[in-house]
């Protein structure tokens, strides 16, 4: 007799509703429709004739069958995740689909001069691209839904293998009209100034925190912002400083009249810049060979960074 199975399909929405426990996120994170998810988790339930989750008014929870289903589906679509990898790596490197995260704070400074050069190095890859916080691109890189993440090192979470890409330094960014000094500014003088910082979730947030608690400087806390143009024009408008890494400065100084910016004195603050894939993957040449063509758009575009290998 024939036994009725789950689709992939049907896991994967599962296994985001699981994740999430909120119908509109996981629909969100698949790119479907809350209907189709919906229906995706009704389905699953009606193929294991079992109730995996209790819909409330505000929420999702699991009842136990769906918490020992969704622990099961993970390591089944784990395993067939690398049944394709495995596939796909035979086939030649950097062919096919690759799902690629970025983190906000590199997205649209490093995209426009990299994109170009993996068409031209890799022209039968099909690249989708994912721009979302370190906490997000992290997970969904360990949940199978990510192939490689570019964030900034090191990736503070097991099971992660990580290509150095570039080391650039933070600059300190003020009003032209505060007067801050000659270059090089010692980093001490930030504990003279009211320092401006992003939201919550920002792993620039967290290094420039590192900083202010290093010198005995205070974040202000009144004012946040959700990207770094933001910052940089509430910078411009007189609020604070703020510190900007290099690559951000061609495309964030043009857009702010009213902005200065000055370079920190040796030991400068600095961040690296790397790509990050799950240890059990087994793309790991093709991810070197990815690094190895980020590196030399990166070289072309900003030659002020370090390039790390």
């Amino acid at each position: 007799m024939a036994i009725n199975r789950p689709t992939v399909a049907q896991l994967r929405a599962f296994l985001a509703l699981a994740e999430y426990l909120h119908f509109r996120d996981a629909a969100a994170v698949l790119g479907m429709s809350q209907p189709a998810l919906s229906g995706a988790v009704a389905a699953l339930e009606q193929t294991l004739n079992t109730r995996l989750v209790e819909r409330t008014t505000r929420k999702v929870l699991l009842t136990p069958a769906g918490e020992r289903v969704a622990r099961r589906a993970e390591t089944v679509l784990a395993e067939l995740d690398r049944l394709v990898e495995e596939v796909r790596a035979a086939r030649g490197p950097l062919v096919g689909p690759l799902r690629l995260g970025v983190i906000p704070t590199v997205a649209p400074y490093l995209l426009p001069s990299v994109l170009p050069r993996l068409s031209r190095d890799f022209p039968d890859l099909e690249l989708s691209v994912r721009e979302q916080q370190t906490e997000h691109v992290v997970a969904e890189l360990l949940a199978g839904r990510l192939d490689v993440v570019i964030l900034a090192l090191p990736v503070p979470t097991s099971g992660v293998a990580e290509l150095p890409l570039y080391t650039e330094e933070f600059l300190l960014a003020a009003p032209r009209a505060l007067e801050i000094g000659p270059e090089p500014v010692p980093r001490k003088v930030l504990t003279e100034l009211d320092v401006l910082l992003l939201n919550e979730g920002h792993c620039l947030r967290d290094q420039a925190l590192d900083l202010c608690r290093e010198v005995g400087a205070q974040a202000t806390a009144a004012t946040y912002a959700a990207s770094l143009a933001t910052l940089v024009q509430l910078v411009s408008g007189g609020l604070g400083v703020t510190l900007l890494p290099q690559t951000t400065l061609p495309v964030e100084t043009r857009r702010a009249d009213g902005l200065a910016v000055y370079r920190f004195a040796d030991p400068a603050p600095y961040r690296r810049i790397g790509l990050a894939y799950r240890e059990t993957s087994p793309r790991v040449e093709e991810f070197q060979a990815l690094a190895r063509s980020i590196r030399i758009a990166v070289a072309e575009a900003h030659p002020e960074v370090r390039i790390d290998s």
